[in-house]
């Protein structure tokens, strides 16, 4: 007579069957210091989350004893934050490294289905001329509505015939487009680019392109770092800055452009799965992606939770290599060039 095999859950083998949900941890039986110092955020937003996810997190199930959104969450805020599925992590909360990971998978998932709502340029003409003037204000730079930049995360290789993920360090990597205001939110996010592209391909080939070249933000433009190509929406410093004016110009081309940058040290600090410091994401590339586009949605989550951006100090190494490793983009682009100089005219004489 054949024995049924059964395949076991740790889970279950812990914790036994006969309800919903496990409810392993409590929010309520620890401090305040201990969820900063195991998950990087406080209690009243961590309970924002699950009244945000825990529809998601609720879904139907064939296990008996499904794991509480609050502990999901918990385990996902726990990945982000530290870089690692450690035993001491998922021992806090009561599961194992594998429902760890799944748990990470399904708030992951969440968190990219919401990115729309809280990843966005602003809709009306108030509040895009609010972004110029505060933009002004930084280094008297008009006009601009947003800074620009890519950042490199590294990833595990794909497959060893894959070159694609390779970046100029020869590390595998994501290469990923993103805009901020002047407060450090992010107002665009494409993370699913190939290490191996350089910034200006990436931008050339991304919705953002699109949209500024399909004039959606007309009168308006943004600031991008000389790896860019000039456009008529995208400002870059001059390469050999001659006159006083161009001089003024640059000046005030870097004051504003070190919005993004203090933003990226931000994101890497905050959300140390991103960094570096604890080995690539161990995850295919579709997946990797989400995990970053994960923690900028949370990032941005946090702003509108009065969460100050530049609270957290840099902590890790950055895969981003350094400016001076870029080649200087020629312009190439009569109009942009036009524009260009009668703003260096106009504003820095």
């Amino acid at each position: 007579m054949a024995i049924p095999i059964t395949v076991l859950d740790c889970d279950l083998l812990l914790y036994g069957r006969g309800h919903r949900t496990l409810d392993r941890f409590k929010l309520d039986d620890v401090t305040d210091e201990y969820l900063m110092s195991m998950y990087g955020f406080p209690r009243q937003f961590i309970y924002y989350l699950v009244e945000l996810l825990g529809a998601n997190l609720s879904r139907p199930t064939q296990r008996s004893r499904a794991i509480s959104p609050e502990t999901q969450i918990l385990a996902a805020l726990g990945f982000y934050t530290s870089g690692s599925f450690q035993t001491r992590m998922g021992d806090a909360i009561g599961i194992s490294q594998a429902s760890m990971s799944r748990c990470v998978a399904n708030v992951t998932e969440a968190l990219v289905e919401r990115a729309s709502q809280f990843i966005r340029f602003p809709a009306d003409e108030a509040s895009i001329q609010a972004l110029k003037d505060e933009f002004y204000g930084l280094a008297g730079m008009p006009g601009v509505m947003g800074v620009v930049d890519c950042i490199h995360v590294a990833i595990k290789a794909p497959n060893a015939e894959d070159l694609s993920y390779v970046n100029r360090k020869g590390l595998h990597s994501l290469n990923c487009l993103m805009v901020c205001d002047i407060r450090g939110a992010l107002m665009t996010v494409e993370t699913n680019w190939p290490g191996s592209l350089q910034d200006c391909a990436v931008l050339q080939q991304s919705s953002l392109s699109s949209q500024f070249e399909a004039g959606m933000h007309k009168d308006s433009w943004l600031l991008g770092d000389s790896a860019f190509f000039l456009h008529t929406w995208l400002m870059t410093p001059l390469h050999i800055p001659e006159t006083p004016a161009e001089y003024r110009y640059n000046m005030a081309h870097s004051a504003t452009h070190s919005v993004i940058e203090k933003t990226f040290q931000t994101l890497c600090s905050r959300f140390r799965c991103l960094d570096g410091s604890k080995g690539a994401l161990q995850y295919s590339p579709e997946k990797s992606s989400h995990i970053i586009l994960a923690c900028c949605v949370l990032h941005n989550i946090s702003l509108e939770h009065g969460m100050d951006v530049w609270s957290s100090p840099m902590t890790g190494p950055m895969e981003q290599p350094p400016e001076e490793e870029y080649e200087h983009m020629e312009s190439l682009d009569l109009e942009a060039d036009r524009i260009r100089q009668e703003l260096m005219l106009t504003h820095f004489s």
